[in-house]
């Protein structure tokens, strides 16, 4: 094993646990917390099929087709005669209530496969290509069934216009998956920004951003997030409402991350190499950003790490209460919009799988963000 550990480049030589630096006995108390490195591979997981979700998908997230509207679940099966395929299905109204029910055909099948061809999409949104993970092999299917539409694999269903939600749930985390890291980006220049001049040079420099953070922090975010979204306006593209809702969330969500870096300046500004910075000349700027808050750099993360679900939970609130994102826009919470009625959700229950997949991402971030905050903890010495 650890030969091809080392082949492979993953063998790390062992060391005195005395000689080790800061970040390296991070990185050792955080492989120690089983939970936390397997939210860490899931969430690299997510968006690693967040950014090729085209490449995944198996049917084009925003194609609409009538013969699977309200679809259930189709779900691959595997025998020795027909090996992995589906059962093709038949749409059937009811003659009463008007309902759309779907039936499977025991003796017609459709192929599946991996690496097989489907619809045109850019890779990365700069390469045409059409090769898709897993889907329909469509050169069996037309050998077998010439001249009959290629029907659609759909995992979790259809929604109400007979799109495939398996796909856009894929394609949905590229918007709800990046709104929570580009918000925070805003929240950590602001918050390492204003929290360190606040805890730098104290005074009423100090109680001036506390208040402010205070009166910012009496406000119920929900409300808040309501009234900020309701104030975007109507004409805006896609494009800019997406930017409009990082800019809110970034708004109420920088004041935790600078009372961390406030506590952290203050306790450690009296220090003696920050001191000897100051005394040999180093500007207040250099003294607070290069030397002091890399000190605690370890606790940032563990910050910005335990926020991004709120940002997440801050996108899909605002777009399900229809004062986010809308459509043709994509994201967990624009789905949701379709769950608005208690009747469509009884019928159609799998309409709710995206809360699936904000769950897992939610729990991830946060089981990882409680990983770290032990791993940085200098007096844990598990």
């Amino acid at each position: 094993m650890n030969l091809l550990a080392r082949i492979f480049g993953f063998y790390t030589p062992p060391r005195d646990v005395a000689s080790m630096g800061q970040w390296d006995l991070i990185n050792l108390r955080f492989k120690k917390h089983k939970l936390a490195v397997i939210s860490l591979a899931l969430i690299c997981g997510m968006y690693f099929i967040a950014i090729f979700a085209g490449f995944f998908a198996m049917n084009d997230p925003m194609e609409k087709d009538i013969d699977y509207i309200f679809a259930g679940p189709i779900m691959p099966r595997l025998n020795f005669s027909d090996g992995l395929h589906i059962r093709i299905v038949q749409q059937h109204t009811d003659p009463i209530t008007l309902l759309k029910y779907y039936s499977m055909e025991p003796d017609r099948t459709a192929p599946l496969g991996f690496f097989v061809k489907g619809y045109d999409y850019r890779l990365l949104g700069l390469f045409p290509c059409r090769t898709h993970f897993f889907g329909v092999n469509r050169e069996k299917f037309e050998a077998k069934y010439p001249g009959e539409k290629v029907p659609r694999v759909m995992l979790f269903g259809g929604d109400k216009f007979g799109r495939d939600i398996y796909s856009r749930i894929l394609q949905g985390g590229r918007i709800s998956l990046s709104i929570g890291v580009f918000a925070i980006v805003i929240s950590f220049a602001l918050g390492v920004s204003i929290g360190g001049v606040s805890g730098y040079f104290g005074g009423l420099t100090d109680a001036f951003i506390q208040r402010s953070i205070e009166i910012i922090n009496a406000f119920p975010k929900l409300p808040l997030w309501l009234a900020l979204g309701a104030a975007l306006p109507r004409t805006w593209s896609n494009l800019q409402v997406y930017l409009g809702i990082t800019v809110i969330l970034s708004i109420m969500g920088w004041t935790g991350m600078a009372r961390v870096v406030r506590g952290k300046i203050l306790s450690l500004r009296e220090e003696d190499y920050a001191v000897a910075a100051e005394l040999l000349g180093a500007s207040h700027a250099r003294v607070l950003f290069r030397h002091l808050v890399p000190g605690f750099a370890s606790h940032i993360i563990v910050s910005l790490t335990m926020t991004i679900p709120g940002m997440i939970l801050g996108e899909t609130s605002l777009s399900f209460l229809g004062l986010g994102l809308k459509p043709p826009t994509i994201s967990w919470g624009v789905m949701l919009q379709d769950c608005m009625s208690m009747q469509i959700v009884k019928n159609y229950p799998w309409l709710l799988l995206p809360v699936g997949a904000i769950i897992i991402a939610v729990m991830c971030f946060n089981f990882m963000g409680d990983g770290l905050r032990d791993a940085a903890d200098p007096y844990n010495v598990r």
